[in-house]
Parts: C-alpha cells; structure tokens; sequence
C-alpha cells in the first residue's frame, strides 16, 4: 500500500465525514476509497470508522491515526515546499478561500495571472460567503473582511474596505432629492444580506459628522452581493458597496457615487481586506507571492478610481 495515498485519503475522509464526497475530491471511485480504508484499518489492526446507513465518525483509533497524519504530511509539505525554494522554483498546491464577491472584483485575474507564471502550482479556490467554513476550513490562504483573532493564524492588512453608495446615472436622474435622512423613503434601496452586518442601523460619515438612521425597507434584499450590484446597474436602487467591488463599474461610468465624500460604516467587516494564513505557513514563499499580486491588483483598482472617477 502506498501509505502516503492512504494517509492523504483518511484525512480527506475525516475532513468530508463522507467516503463518497471524499471520493469525489480525490478523482477516486468509492469503493476504491473503502479499500484504502479498510486496508488501513487491516494494517494498524483496528476500525478506524464508526459506518452506519446515515453518518460515519472516527473512532478512537481513528483520531488518533488522523492526528498523527496530519503532523506528517503537514511535515512533507513543509519539506517539498523549503527544497523548491532552495531551487527557486514553486510548485504544489494551494489552497485558497475567499468571500464570493472578491472572485469578480479581483480574485479571478489575480489567480489566472498566477497560474501563469507558476505552472507547477496547481490552485485550489473556494469561493464562500460562510466565514466559519473559511476561516476553519484549513486552508492555506484566506482573503477576508472583518476581525479574525483566531489562534494559530496570521492576519495581514492588506487593503481598504471603504464602502460607498452608488446607483446609475439613470437612478439618480429620476430622483428629485438628494440623499438625506428625512428623504430616505424616497429612495429605493438594493440591501445585502449577511449573519455579520446590522440589519437595523446604517451609519453615514460626512465630514465630521456620523448620522444613524433606520435602515429603509430594501427594494431588493440578497445573499448575492453580484445580483445587487447587477441591480444598481439597471436603475433598480441605491447600493452600499466597497469601493474594490465596484471601481471598474465606476471607471466605466455604469455606476456612479450618489454621495461623494459621504461614507458607510463597514460595520462589523471593518475598515481592511485581510490576508490570513497559519503561523507555521509564515515563510511559504508561494502564499507570499500571492498576497503580493493582491496587493498589487488592489492598489491598482484605487489608483483607477483616484484618477477616472467623476463624482457630477
């Protein structure tokens, strides 16, 4: 048997709680995942998993193989990664997690230029709006918005969440009011829905004055941050947006600020854009290289924005 496959399938097994996903993930059949398994259990002389009709679960034997797994391939990596650098070059995989709108913002060419330029990196992306499946997930790298103080992880500041309101020209021509608080129900809203942001407060900054209001009943309220900002764009309503998310539709004139100078709260996302990795992940030349075409496409997006965007 070869006992680095099999570890790397108990692990994806333990992770999934699941032989068929795990199969899935692999490129595997199930039953030639049932086989490794059970040829693991055959060697180390004891079940490694709790089967029923319903769920499986590690035994105690099982953890503590799973344990003791992960120590080791976490080890060879480590190896394979220090012995590629010595040879100046990257090679691997990676592992990255991120919220959903970061992939069309900046995310998508970032990973497409990279894998250009590193063909021995293969690039595993995950796109989820979960942040406790992100920030869990054991992931190399995780893009994210908002406090992380998890232990054994390092978290980078690595950009500006500056949140803004924007509609379309359209929009904005139709309305008689600008935007202030006792005209607020005049206007229509495009809201996003998430489990971290205040679904009962909105706090305007201008100035030096912070105002608080009421969030309006929302025209269209989503989970689906690309679905309003495909909204704003066709006139529906007025969106609060972060300023990566939406510079190119600023750029090209689709969407425009309805308060200029005037800023949102980002409430509980915070004022940055965060990189995060383990703490045994710190000298990983590959998640390096990666966060600094972030930051790069990042910087870009704001130049743009400082230099195109019309504010009339």
């Amino acid at each position: 048997m070869d006992k680095h496959t099999a570890l790397i399938t108990l692990l994806c097994v333990a992770d999934q709680n699941s032989f068929s996903q795990a199969a899935l993930i692999l490129g595997k059949t199930p039953s030639a995942v049932t086989k490794i398994i059970s040829g693991l259990e055959k060697e180390v002389g004891a079940s490694l998993f709790e089967r029923s009709t319903r769920k499986i679960q590690l035994t105690e034997a099982g953890k503590v193989l799973v344990e003791a797994a992960r120590e080791i391939i976490l080890k060879l990596e480590q190896a394979d990664e220090q012995i590629n650098q010595l040879q100046n070059q990257l090679s691997g995989e990676l592992r990255i997690a991120a919220p959903l709108a970061f992939g069309a913002a900046f995310l998508n060419s970032v990973s497409a230029s990279f894998s250009k330029n590193h063909p021995l990196i293969h690039l595993q992306i995950t796109l989820s709006d979960d942040d406790r499946k992100i920030l869990e997930g054991g992931f190399d790298l995780i893009f994210h918005e908002g406090k992380c103080d998890l232990p054994g992880l390092i978290s980078k500041p690595i950009g500006r969440n500056d949140v803004v309101m924007v509609a379309s020209r359209e929009y904005i021509s139709s309305r008689p009011h600008r935007l202030r608080p006792g005209h607020l129900h005049e206007h229509l809203w495009l809201v996003y829905r998430h489990p971290a942001l205040n679904q009962r407060f909105w706090y305007l900054h201008k100035e030096n004055e912070t105002i608080r209001f009421e969030m309006p009943e929302p025209k269209i309220l989503s989970d689906n941050f690309d679905l309003l900002i495909e909204a704003a764009i066709e006139g529906v309503g007025i969106l609060h947006a972060p300023l990566w998310s939406i510079s190119k539709y600023l750029i090209n004139e689709r969407l425009v600020l309805v308060e200029p100078g005037c800023g949102v709260d980002p409430d509980a996302f915070g004022p940055h854009i965060l990189a995060v990795y383990p703490s045994h992940r710190r000298d990983t030349k590959k998640i390096h290289q990666f966060i600094e075409l972030v930051k790069l496409k990042l910087k870009v997006i704001g130049a743009d924005i400082t230099t195109n965007q019309t504010t009339d």
